[in-house]
């Protein structure tokens, strides 16, 4: 006889087979035994949980003569000739492929002659939820009105397409996906029955993996018994699950709380390089974060968990990053994760992802969205204050004439690096020529230019803005360094921002690229550079009267370039 897969030759031959659905197994015993059987069963719930088992089952326990406390005997000729899929009076219908008025109005006409082997007869359609609406109507009416010793059992993945008409006629049953914990006892039995020896790490990460499905798992653990010759081994299972061992995942989060961008692109790079899955990648990191987070919360509910992620490392992981920090971390996957579903390259959004995660500036982030009613009010009250400074200075300038403004020192060596890859020479000419009218013109165009971009690219483009604009130039400021270096060196990437905005606005547009952190330093020397000289006379020569008061033409020609948004720091 051929090979057969693990779940074809392991799947459950009794209710008490059944893993992790002992309430309704039970149930369906019970009605059995007690001769209470109704006439139509519903049963829904994720893939591989033994939906399609069960009823097989429940079609063997209703007909068996020798059945035990609603347990089929699986020795009689009715018993084993449903196993075989032999008996005539049980009938699986797959609705898939089987879903038009014709193929259930047959199973209607059919259903009112009564059995020819046994008791009852049992009609098993699964995936119902693809009936077409007049199949459901037609199925309708034999639920109204059922035959004598006809049973109808209706499976399906997703309930919310089975109208409700027909779910008010049926009994319904939820299989609830299986434990992690259930699933790994499950496999251990089984290599125990077949004496093939296994790694226990290697069997979590296969559970884990199943996404709560019995089927999956035993399918999973047959790729692996395939690859490692009958030796289940955690290499093995992370191979070919693309799963990753909680110690990278461990590193990967490290590199989040230290705000090292340059180590954790260096460590995603290596996970790719190893061929690891993009999708289960962000999966397993979303919940060991999550697992973070419940330790921090409540630490019982991660130390009764069955995959032992209570090592010193995670736990100084957990006691280290703040909540709020958590926080923002999984919302910055999740969005990852929505976006990975729609692109050909998964590698670039996960490297904006992570240069997002390893800034700083989460955490003000995830503490401004959860931020309390009072926690706005003193928000609001250090503003005002902040405008009430601005005021003063500005009055100060206004009568001690314009005061030169120091440059900003860098914060860093690294913000000097950057800095010195700014072309300067390329942007003094955009400011030059600069005005409020045409930057505003710029920010409405701005969204219409990154959708004539692909994926990648405006994944990049996606954390910058204009902020200064000519006729024929624009200046970009980009929020991540690391993303303004990548931007500037793809001259692929220029041209194609340079001939969009000239098929949007109708003008030839030169592109300069800055980072954000280096444009107020560069902003300032042009502004100091250029600044008009300033007449420092209060009264009119021909009248005598007083002038009106004015501002310095310094910041006359600021708020002309930039908007009103111009900030005078004090030496």
């Amino acid at each position: 006889m051929s090979y057969q897969a693990l779940y074809r030759v392991w799947r459950p031959q009794r209710f008490d087979d059944i893993i992790g659905q002992e309430t309704m197994t039970q149930t369906l015993k019970n009605a059995i035994m007690t001769h209470q059987t109704s006439h139509a069963y519903l049963f829904t719930g994720p893939r591989g949980t033994g939906k399609t088992s069960a009823a097989k089952i429940f079609a063997k326990a209703i007909n068996c003569h020798y059945q035990q406390d609603g347990e089929p005997c699986n020795e009689c000729e009715t018993c084993r000739a449903i196993t075989a899929g032999a008996l005539n009076d049980v009938i699986e219908i797959d609705a898939a492929s089987n879903n038009g008025v014709e193929e259930i109005r047959d199973i209607r006409d059919k259903a009112k002659y009564a059995p020819t082997q046994a008791d009852y007869k049992i009609y098993i359609i699964d995936e119902v939820h693809m009936l077409s609406t007049g199949a459901f109507n037609a199925l309708l009416k034999t639920l109204e009105e059922p035959p004598t010793n006809v049973v109808f059992i209706l499976a399906t993945t997703e309930v919310h397409k089975v109208p409700a008409t027909i779910i008010s006629r049926t009994q319904r049953f939820n299989f609830k996906r299986i434990t992690a914990a259930d699933l790994f006892k499950r496999m251990a039995y089984i290599l125990d029955q077949k004496e093939m020896t296994y790694d226990p790490a290697a069997l979590k990460v296969i559970a884990k993996a199943a996404e709560g499905g019995m089927r999956d798992a035993l399918s999973i653990l047959d790729q692996v018994l395939s690859f490692s010759d009958n030796h289940v081994t955690l290499d093995n299972a992370l191979d070919v699950t693309g799963s990753l061992t909680e110690a990278l995942l461990a590193d990967y989060v490290q590199t989040i709380q230290d705000n090292a961008p340059k180590q954790a692109l260096q460590l995603l790079q290596q996970i790719l390089a190893e061929g690891k899955d993009v999708q289960r990648f962000v999966e397993d990191l979303i919940e060991y974060v999550r697992d973070l987070l419940l330790y921090q919360q409540a630490p019982e509910l991660v130390a009764a968990s069955e995959m032992d992620l209570l090592d010193e490392h995670f736990k100084a992981l957990s006691a280290a990053m703040p909540a709020e920090r958590l926080y923002g971390v999984i919302d910055i996957l999740n969005e990852t994760q929505q976006q990975l579903r729609f692109t050909n390259h998964p590698e670039i959004y996960l490297e904006v992802a992570t240069v997002r995660l390893t800034q700083s500036q989460i955490a003000q982030v995830a503490s401004a969205t959860v931020a309390t009613p009072t926690a706005d009010n003193e928000q609001v009250a250090a503003l005002s204050q902040q405008v009430a400074q601005l005021q003063a200075a500005l009055q100060k300038i206004e009568v001690d004439g314009p005061v030169k403004v120091p440059a900003a020192k860098p914060k860093a060596k690294a913000a000097k690096q950057i800095s010195k890859k700014v072309n300067r020479k390329a942007i003094y000419p955009v400011l030059a020529e600069a005005t409020r009218a045409n930057l505003e013109k710029l920010k409405e165009v701005w969204p219409d230019l990154l959708n004539m971009l692909d994926v990648t690219k405006r994944a990049i483009m996606k954390v910058s803005e204009p902020v200064a604009a000519s006729e024929s130039g624009v200046v970009v400021a980009f929020n991540y360094a690391i993303l303004f270096e990548r931007a500037n060196n793809d001259q692929d990437l220029l041209r194609i921002l340079e001939d969009g905005l000239n098929r949007l606005t109708g003008n030839p547009f030169k592109v300069v690229l800055v980072p954000h952190d280096a444009w107020p330093e560069i902003r300032q020397e042009y502004l100091q550079n250029h600044a008009v000289p300033v007449q420092h006379e209060t009264t009119d020569q021909a009248t005598g009267t007083p002038k009106p008061e004015q501002k310095p033409a310094v910041i006359e020609q600021a708020q002309a370039l930039f908007g009103d948004a111009v900030v005078v720091e004090k030496d």
